[in-house]
């Protein structure tokens, strides 16, 4: 196993366990927690009858999704493998494609799983507000025409609200769901007692007898089943933010119980005969409370959507510290936690294609078939990643590891071929999202490497390069000079066309190389390594985690309590403003990759503003480099 992290090394108490479960109930399990509004009628759609045997079978497959995808295999598996406490594909990935061996195929499975995630963030905000505000359809049929555009109003004003964070807020989205929670419990529980023989749905033996006696119908029908499971994946990505502990206690002591309950509920009403149409979910509920459930309803979906947009915003994060999304403006929303955080482009492109979705798909039935793809694919890849965890983090055998592995494999593989049979009905969308996104990390991490390979060739020493200094008589200006460069221990590209057009040099410089591990944090301890390589010619390494954004003047403040005769406020920063053209040799990138990349590095955040260092301070270089 990795390292232990201070939180994982000492247990929460009991009381702050318990409050830490409360809070991974407002961002954790906003996604499945919603998902009994839609799943039951879906499925009953695909199956298009409601005898006992399909009902019983319906249920118990629905259960044993719950329990072989989410408790056993993120809860019981999954949760033990992180990344100096970071959990999710993206962790996942740097932990065994980067951190422990160089391996691109795992590092492109990881990507594409992450880049799958963000069709989901599109779609789950559509489905979900669109399933909770249909229950209008049932409470006041009147109504029913302005569902969508509630919808829509209600959709804008969440990502409306995005850039003032959701620390407030936050506070009270865990006393909600757990209210939510309880009254799906209470429910189901209702629905039960009307026919209680839907309690032998428990047995897996109506699963399997469902799906190997109604032929192609079972199959098609795990594509609806799986919809119950849509927000498991969030179990893990939010490890870090919560830890194991407190996720698991609430899974095991809250949501997974009022989840069975519910299902069963609604299955039990049906077969004791309640109509079928319209949304089943309601149907559980007297009349007289529809509209107080609609309310909760909607509240709990929008607490659902905004679980999946700040997970955007946090993955976005990870990509853009691991190299392979374009750096975009991130800003801090709150200083209560280091996920309070707000991405303006994420935000604005992730509304108008959700927008989009619920104007072009009009209803929840018709988003189902868009929904499903994106994360049965995600769940696919995690699993192969945790065979290799197995192999290689755990030390199992073979033998083991294909046992335990193999029956993850057999489950998510079922998934997701069935969900690909809706590949028409929609569910081309989230591939095609996660297929944008993808070429997006793909084109700049590209443009990138082939930066960074020509800012390298012919290195200057830097010996040599302070010989010729003073051999033409460079004049040396009073202060300090730092340069930020991927070079290192040579001399920084920068600094040799900054002396060659300004025929000076500061008395005194710090060529700075920033790098980011494969871990999610690095200690203060582990943060820098300088050496003076030449007469007051420094050169930095400093190293940062994934989930940590490089702060200049604070680094500099570090460096100057390790011997380094520095004081920040009086530094100035030379940064290099790159113009991307067409290498002349023709061995450059593809003219399409250089074009975009060149697009993305024009319009991308600003390294000053990234890395937060004083304008006052900056002089920008502008320089062409061919690729």
């Amino acid at each position: 196993m990795p390292a232990m992290t201070e939180a994982s090394a000492n247990p929460l108490q009991k009381p702050a366990l318990l409050a830490a479960g409360v809070g991974a109930l407002g961002v954790v399990f906003g996604d499945i927690g919603t998902s009994p509004l839609y799943t039951f009628k879906t499925v009953l759609d695909i199956t298009g009858g409601n005898t006992p045997q399909t009902i019983l079978g319906v249920i118990s497959l629905l259960i044993w999704t719950l329990i072989i995808v989410t408790s056993v295999k993120y809860a019981g598996f999954a949760m033990r493998i992180d990344n100096d406490g970071e959990g999710g594909i993206l962790a996942l990935m740097a932990l065994l494609g980067v951190k422990r061996h160089k391996r691109p195929m795992i590092v492109a499975a990881g990507l594409f799983g992450a880049a799958l995630i963000y069709g989901d963030g599109a779609i789950t905000p559509a489905i979900s507000v669109l399933s909770a505000l249909e229950g209008l359809n049932i409470a006041a049929p009147s109504l029913q025409h302005y569902v969508l555009p509630l919808t829509v109003v209600i959709l804008l004003a969440l990502f409306a609200l995005q850039p003032m964070g959701t620390a407030r807020i936050g506070r009270t989205f865990g006393p909600i769901m757990v209210l939510w929670f309880l009254t799906m419990a209470v429910l189901g529980v209702w629905g039960i007692i009307k026919h209680p023989g839907i309690l032998w749905a428990l047995n897996p033996y109506y699963a399997l007898h469902y799906l190997l006696h109604s032929g192609s119908g079972g199959f098609l029908v795990l594509g609806g089943v799986f919809l119950c499971v849509t927000g498991a994946e969030a179990l893990y990505a939010d490890m870090g933010h919560f830890g194991a502990g407190p996720i698991k206690l609430a899974w095991s002591a809250l949501v997974f119980p009022s989840l069975v309950l519910n299902y069963a509920g609604q299955g039990a009403i049906v077969l004791a005969g309640a109509p079928t149409e319209g949304n089943i979910f309601y149907r559980l509920c007297p009349a007289t409370l529809t509209l107080p459930l609609i309310v909760l309803s909607t509240i709990a979906t929008i607490i659902a959507s905004q679980s999946i947009i700040t997970g955007a915003f946090s993955m976005t994060r990870q990509a853009i510290q691991l190299g392979w999304m374009p750096r975009l403006k991130v800003s801090q929303t709150s200083e209560e936690g280091y996920g309070q955080i707000y991405v303006g482009a994420v935000n604005w492109l992730l509304m108008l294609v959700t927008i989009g979705l619920a104007l072009g798909f009009r209803k929840s039935d018709n988003l189902a078939g868009a929904y499903g793809i994106a994360v049965s694919a995600t769940m696919l890849m995690t699993t192969a990643l945790l065979f290799i965890a197995m192999r290689e983090i755990w030390k199992w055998s073979m033998a083991a590891s294909v046992a335990v592995a193999g029956v993850f494999f057999v489950v998510d593989s079922s998934f997701f071929a069935s969900n690909m049979m809706k590949l028409l009905d929609g569910g081309y969308v989230p591939l095609l999202l996660a297929a944008l996104v993808y070429l997006v990390m793909y084109i700049w991490h590209r443009g990138i490497v082939a930066v960074g390979a020509r800012i390298s060739e012919d290195p200057m020493p830097v010996d040599v390069f302070l010989d010729e200094l003073a051999q033409t008589g460079v004049a040396r200006v009073p202060g300090t000079a730092v340069f930020l460069t991927r070079a290192k221990a040579t001399t920084p590209p920068v600094m040799q066309w900054y002396v060659k057009h300004s025929k000076a040099l500061h008395k005194r410089v710090l060529a700075v190389t920033l790098e980011i591990a494969s871990t999610p944090w690095v200690a203060p301890r582990n943060r820098l390594t300088l050496a003076e390589i030449g007469p007051n010619f420094w050169s930095i390494t400093a190293t940062f985690g994934f989930m940590e954004r490089p702060d200049m003047p604070a680094l500099m403040a570090q460096i100057a309590t390790h011997g380094c005769p520095i004081h920040p406020q009086e530094l100035t920063y030379f940064v290099g403003m790159e113009k991307i053209v067409a290498r002349e040799d023709g061995r450059g990138v593809p003219r399409w990759i250089r074009a975009c990349f060149a697009v993305f590095l024009r319009n991308g955040a600003r390294v000053t503003d990234y890395l937060r260092i004083p304008a006052s301070q900056v002089v920008d270089i502008g320089r062409q480099i061919s690729i």
